[in-house]
């Protein structure tokens, strides 16, 4: 986490209260396609070092072979592309762990394009989950149980026009020629960033650009 910029101050301060209590808390960091929610995830843990784990929403993809069997390859990232209830599962064993356990979450793997199960080790007595992704505040397609099984939850709202171009950016990372980065940023992307932006409303803090690194 070395090359992590630090978390800004007021958030500090939230995090720090919500860890005041005793017990495993959850976190959510919610917000639309690119807006940052991997890196504020990242700062967070930097932060608290090993006393939190991120655990992303995204390890709940669906493989692509299923998508493409299912006919929604073309849309990924959607919310009925995902198995929320795997997900929502997670979550409850998260908020109640058996001491001397580990609980094992998937992750994502851009390069492969598909989660790999098992990939991210959450102790028992780590105090703090940090778990990110678009539909976290979403009340519907499986995802309306999360927002009440999480103890905090911010809303990532960068300028627009920034997580355009981050999008874009991280589309051609993982191979995308440049027009067609754009097109799924402008398309897909932007379909679900539509349905995410009014779940805003449900967070505890929205964290705007003043707030972001």
């Amino acid at each position: 986490m070395s090359g992590t910029a630090p978390l800004a101050g007021p958030l500090v301060e939230r995090l720090h209260r919500l860890l005041a209590t005793s017990g495993r808390r959850v976190l959510g960091i919610a917000g639309a396609p690119g807006a940052g929610k991997s890196t504020l995830a990242a700062q967070v843990a930097a932060e608290l070092g090993d006393r939190c784990v991120v655990v992303p929403m995204d390890g709940f993809h669906l493989a692509q072979t299923e998508l493409e069997r299912i006919g929604r390859a073309d849309r990924k990232g959607a919310p009925d592309t995902f198995d929320a209830d795997g997900y929502v599962a997670l979550l409850r064993r998260l908020r109640a762990p058996r001491p001397g356990h580990v609980v094992y979450a998937p992750e994502y793997r851009r390069d492969l394009r598909n989660p790999v199960a098992g990939a991210v080790a959450v102790p028992a007595e780590v105090p703090l989950v940090v778990t990110e992704g678009n539909y976290l505040l979403l009340d519907g397609h499986g995802f309306a149980p999360v927002a009440g099984l999480l103890d905090e939850a911010w809303f990532v709202a960068p300028d627009d026009d920034v997580r355009l171009a981050r999008l874009v950016a991280r589309h051609e990372r993982f191979g995308k020629p440049p027009a067609a980065a754009r097109a799924w940023s402008t398309g897909p992307d932007a379909a679900n960033a539509r349905l995410v932006a009014p779940t805003a409303v449900r967070a505890d803090v929205v964290v705007g650009p003043d707030l972001l690194a």
